[in-house]
């Protein structure tokens, strides 16, 4: 039986294998690719600013962010300024809040029946955008974030402005999401106690717990998390066993016939990437808490999501004290890009997860580009024998529509896979 999935960033297909009315094996299918990858070639590699930001329509700036880490990682003795770095981060994470949201008003909850709260999700991410567009200049696909720093020089009544768009998204949170102190919330070590509160994320944990849905799309309990910044940590998790360190070089992709996705794996197995697999290696109470009694399923990946969002506002606001207007946004790389001949890894945390750009420059022209995407880590076309995460996690079920549920709690993002 096969099943086309949209509503999600693109399309792609579910081939549902049944065996005695239980799901067997699903084979995930993207069936269409834009070539962004081999668009990029034989251009200057400063085109890729440019290019790599329509990547994706919701997701561009994480595309951005990675590109340029990319490239700076080809220069020796490059600099960038705390301000740069800083206004990067803020930047990434607004993206970030705006994504959680829309997932959750737009994916997550017409899935659970509650179809009546989709126009709320336009709240709080038109001003996570406006919030990008302070900085940036324009939102999306902005190409503010150069080789040495950023283009932007943002005053102090900008960042005024930003902290008043943050604790605009906080009211919201509060009064529609969970009405709780956002402290209390991330740090609260039973999950029990959130349910003394009111909001729209408890009606959706409620409507899974009385579905009896609470440990479905378990998977393999493996985390990984590639990048890394002020405020998450790099690392790798097998179900409580934490490993910090990470080599890139155990990253391997191959191909798959059937798919314009391909495959991805770290050191040989797959790995589940997201905000689930961040709050693990990070330790989130709340989080931690939640996968002790329900482990890797819909019910954890759902609350570590939405967790994250507060998290992140209250990150924020602490990054733009730091931020010192009288430090230069942009430092000269020391090499002009026709002499550039090397190649650079970039690695950001997007919102879906752990997203990784390659490039390989000759005389500031681009030989070769690879991009590996968080929907290629979450729902590569495994076998049978050694199934992906997301199609792990659909093993076992009898229901189509639940298997779409737990598809989607990994939020797939299409377009980006189909580079």
């Amino acid at each position: 039986m096969i099943k086309l999935i949209e509503k999600i960033e693109g399309e792609a297909s579910l081939d549902f294998h049944f065996k005695d009315e239980v799901i067997e094996f699903v084979d995930i299918n993207f069936f269409s690719t834009r070539g962004i990858e081999d668009i990029l070639k034989q251009r200057s590699v400063f085109d890729a600013l440019v290019i790599n930001p329509r990547v994706c329509g919701i997701c561009g700036h994480a595309h951005l962010i990675a590109t340029v880490k990319a490239i700076e990682d080809c220069y020796d003795g490059l600099f960038i300024s705390e301000k740069a770095k800083i206004i990067r981060e803020l930047t990434l994470n607004f993206e970030i809040i705006q994504n959680h949201f829309k997932w959750f008003y737009l994916t997550i909850m017409p899935l659970m029946g509650f179809k009546q709260y989709l126009l709320k999700a336009t709240v709080p991410s038109s001003i996570a955008a406006k919030a990008i567009a302070t900085i940036a200049g324009q939102y999306p696909h902005t190409s503010y974030a150069i080789a040495g720093g950023v283009t932007s020089d943002p005053v102090y009544s900008d960042l005024v402005k930003i902290e008043n768009y943050l604790n605009e998204i906080m009211n919201f949170f509060k009064k529609n999401v969970v009405d709780i102190d956002f402290e209390k919330f991330t740090n609260c070590e039973d999950v029990n106690s959130i349910f003394r509160h009111r909001g729209d994320l408890l009606d959706v944990l409620l409507k899974i717990l009385e579905n009896g849905w609470e440990k479905v799309g378990k998977s393999y309990d493996r985390f990984l998390v590639l990048g890394e910044n002020s405020y998450f940590m790099s690392g790798k998790s097998l179900k409580t066993i934490l490993r910090e360190n990470i080599y890139l070089n155990k990253i391997a992709e191959s191909e798959n016939q059937n798919s314009y996705a391909k495959n991805v794996t770290y050191n040989k197995r797959y790995y589940e990437v997201g905000p689930l697999s961040r709050a693990m290696i990070k330790k989130t109470p709340l989080v931690k808490a939640t996968h002790r009694r329900y482990a890797d399923s819909v019910f954890s990946r759902i609350l570590a999501r939405v967790c994250e969002i507060p998290q992140l506002l209250n990150h924020s606001l602490k990054l733009i004290k730091r931020i010192d207007l009288g430090e230069p946004s942009y430092i000269k790389p020391p090499l002009e890009i026709g002499s550039l001949s090397a190649e650079g890894t970039g690695v950001v945390e997007a919102a879906r997860g752990s997203l990784v750009h390659k490039v390989f420059v000759k005389e500031g022209v681009i030989k070769d580009y690879r991009i590996i995407t968080p929907t290629q880590w979450n729902l590569s076309n495994g076998t049978r024998d050694k199934p992906a995460p997301a199609q792990k996690a659909m093993m076992g079920l009898r229901s189509t529509s639940l298997a779409e549920l737990v598809f989607k709690s990994f939020d797939v993002c299409s377009v980006c896979t189909t580079h």
